[in-house]
C-alpha cells in the first residue's frame, strides 16, 4: 500500500519546489546601479572623442643598431633618465679586441712617422762624418799608390807589369767612388726624410687613426643609449637574451613626462564641429567625477584611419579620425601612460569681436559707393 503512495508523494513534493521557485524568481527585482556612473559632457554642444594618455615626446620605441646577446641592462621600469645615458649593452668582447689591435697598429704608425720627422738623429752625423774621411783617405792612398808605381813603370818597365798598373788604377777609381758614395750618404742624411715619405707615413697613420675611430663607432654602438631625457616605462630586453633588428621589435619605451599628453581622436564626422582651441575635459574611466581640465596643444593635420582595437585578420576600418593633442594640468592627479579616457571638447563657436555683415547689406553699400 505504501509502495503505490511512495511515487506520487516525490512527484507532488519535486511539483512544489518547482512552482516556489518559479514564484520566487518571478519577482521583479530592483534595478542595480553601475559601479561607476558613465562620464556626462559638462558642455552644452559637445565632440566626444577616446584619448590616450601618451609622454610629450609620445612613446619612444628603443631599438637597437646591431645584433648581438645583452650583456647589461642598466635600468628598470620607472628610472628617469638624462640623454645619453647608457640603457642596456650588447656583448662587445669581440669588438675591444680588434680595437686593442688598432690601437697597437695607429701607435706602430705614429712612432715610425716620429723617426721619420725628427731624422737624422744627431748621434748618426758623427759616424757620418768618420765614413766620409774614412772613404777620403782610402781614396788619397790608392791614388799615391797607383802614381808611385806609374813612375816606376815610366822609368824601368821590367820592375812592374802593365797589368799591376791597370789593378792599381782600378783600385784608385773604385775608392774614389767610394768617397763619392759616403759623401752622398753624408748629405742625404742631413737633407733629413724625403718629403713624400712623410706624407706616405702621415696617410698610414691617417688609415689607423680611421679605423680605430670606425671600431670605437661600432663598440658605441653597442650601448644603447637614451635619445633624449625621459622616464623608463617598460623594459622588455633580459641580460643574456639575443636582440636583432625587426621592424617594430620594441625593446625599451622612454618617453617625457614632465608634461603628460592626451591625444584624442576626432571622428570625422565630428570635424566640421570641432573649435580648435576650445575647451576641453577628460575623464579617466570610472572616475567620472573626476574631471581634468585639458590645455589645447596642437592638431595633427592628416586625417588617419581608426585603429583597429579587436585585432581580427578580417576586420575592415571604414572610418577616419582626426587627432587634437591635449595636455594635461599637472596640478591633476597622475594618469598612467596608455590609458583611456573620455574627452569632450565644447563645440560652442566662439564669438566674434565685430557682427559679420550680411551679403545683402555689403552688395548694397558697395551700389551706394559705386552708383
Amino acid at each position: 500500500m505504501l509502495r503505490n503512495w511512495f511515487l506520487p508523494m516525490i512527484a507532488l513534493s519535486m511539483l512544489s519546489v518547482a512552482g516556489y521557485h518559479v514564484t520566487h524568481n518571478a519577482q521583479a527585482k530592483a534595478p542595480l546601479d553601475p559601479p561607476a556612473a558613465p562620464p556626462r559632457s559638462p558642455f552644452g554642444l559637445t565632440v566626444a572623442a577616446v584619448g590616450i594618455a601618451e609622454p610629450r615626446t609620445e612613446d619612444i620605441s628603443i631599438g637597437t643598431h646591431v645584433t648581438g646577446v645583452v650583456q647589461e641592462v642598466f635600468v628598470k621600469v620607472g628610472d628617469k633618465v638624462a640623454a645619453g645615458a647608457r640603457l642596456f649593452r650588447i656583448d662587445d668582447r669581440q669588438v675591444s679586441a680588434d680595437l686593442a689591435v688598432r690601437e697597437a697598429m695607429l701607435a706602430t704608425a705614429r712612432a715610425q712617422l716620429k723617426k721619420l720627422e725628427q731624422s737624422p738623429r744627431p748621434e748618426e752625423l758623427p759616424a757620418s762624418e768618420a765614413a766620409v774621411r774614412e772613404a777620403e783617405a782610402s781614396m788619397i792612398q790608392r791614388e799615391d799608390h797607383y802614381r808611385r808605381q806609374q813612375k816606376i813603370f815610366d822609368r824601368d818597365s821590367r820592375v812592374i807589369t802593365a797589368e799591376e798598373i791597370v789593378a792599381s788604377k782600378q783600385g784608385w777609381l773604385i775608392a774614389k767612388e767610394q768617397h763619392a758614395k759616403a759623401v752622398a750618404d753624408d748629405q742625404l742624411l742631413r737633407a733629413g726624410t724625403w718629403e713624400p715619405d712623410l706624407l706616405v707615413a702621415r696617410a698610414t697613420v691617417a688609415q689607423n687613426q680611421a679605423q680605430v675611430d670606425q671600431i670605437r663607432v661600432d663598440l658605441d654602438r653597442l650601448a644603447v643609449k637614451a635619445p633624449v631625457s625621459g622616464e623608463i616605462l617598460r623594459v622588455n630586453v633580459r641580460p643574456g637574451e639575443y636582440v636583432g633588428q625587426p621592424a617594430g621589435q620594441t625593446l625599451i619605451i622612454l618617453g617625457d613626462m614632465e608634461c603628460v599628453h592626451v591625444r584624442a581622436d576626432i571622428d570625422e564626422v565630428d570635424i566640421p564641429r570641432l573649435q580648435v582651441g576650445n575647451r576641453a575635459r577628460a575623464f579617466v574611466r570610472g572616475a567620472s567625477d573626476r574631471p581634468i581640465p585639458l590645455e589645447f596643444v596642437r592638431v595633427e593635420p592628416y586625417v588617419l584611419p581608426k585603429k583597429s582595437l579587436t585585432g581580427n585578420s578580417n576586420e575592415r576600418v571604414d572610418t577616419r579620425v582626426l587627432q587634437v593633442i591635449f595636455a594635461i594640468d599637472q596640478s591633476q592627479p597622475d594618469v598612467y601612460m596608455g590609458q583611456q579616457l573620455d574627452v569632450f571638447v565644447d563645440a560652442k563657436p566662439v564669438a566674434s569681436p565685430l557682427p559679420s555683415e550680411s551679403p545683402s547689406a555689403s552688395l548694397q553699400r558697395d551700389t551706394a559707393s559705386n552708383p
